[in-house]
């Protein structure tokens, strides 16, 4: 009838039939660290993991002498040919997309064989030291730049308001003054230094004229 029997009691003809067991449950592997050339000629080692579980049972024992194994040495040459394809930028940020694609492409070609890949993840991405020191100095030259760029921005807007506070200060004499006693009031609280405080110079020529 070329079903699979069991599970249960079935009986087996000595000297003509033949009996393989075969196991349903959902089976996981590593895939082992693969050295990769990425697509802009980044070489980096990935590594990752498979989870399947045979779908038909006739087909993983008729179609293929070893389905476990076939699916796993299937699994490292998928990996090597997806990521060939993807430049480093999108191996670091779309591990996702790149998961779901390997696990379309392993679906796809173990099915005649009975198998059903059921997911595929990204494990790690391990980047040579050459590369992780130049990604890292260039990360700081980003940040310092961006630094820079809003400290020159601060620097603008405080020159602004200074502009404009020096225009209402020009409009009262005395505001200046008043800045000048707020400006003595908050030395004077840290209380550890000497303040040499001159005379305004209206006050003494009142002074002078009587």
């Amino acid at each position: 009838d070329r079903k699979a029997k069991g599970p249960g009691i079935f009986f087996v003809l000595p000297c003509t039939d033949s009996f393989v067991k075969v196991d349903l449950r959902t089976v996981s592997f590593d895939i082992p660290p693969q050295e990769i050339l990425t697509k802009d000629s980044v070489t980096v080692c990935v590594d990752g993991v498979v989870y399947f579980r045979v779908s038909d049972p006739i087909s993983s024992v008729a179609n293929v002498s070893n389905a476990d194994f076939s699916t796993r040495l299937l699994a490292q040459t998928t990996l090597r040919n997806v990521l060939g394809t993807k430049n480093l930028a999108e191996l670091l940020s779309d591990r996702e997309g790149i998961s779901h694609s390997m696990q379309a492409s392993l679906d796809e070609a173990t099915d005649p064989w009975g198998i059903k890949v059921e997911r595929v993840e990204i494990k790690d991405v391990k980047l040579p030291h050459q590369l992780q020191r130049a990604m890292a100095a260039e990360a700081e030259a980003t940040r310092e730049a961006r630094a820079k760029v809003i400290a020159a921005e601060g620097e603008m807007n405080a020159s602004r308001a200074l502009k404009e506070a020096s225009l209402v200060i020009a409009e009262s004499p005395s505001g200046l003054q008043l800045r000048y006693l707020q400006t003595l009031t908050t030395i004077a609280a840290e209380k550890n230094s000497t303040i040499i405080f001159p005379l305004p110079m209206d006050v003494i020529s009142h002074f002078m004229k009587k």
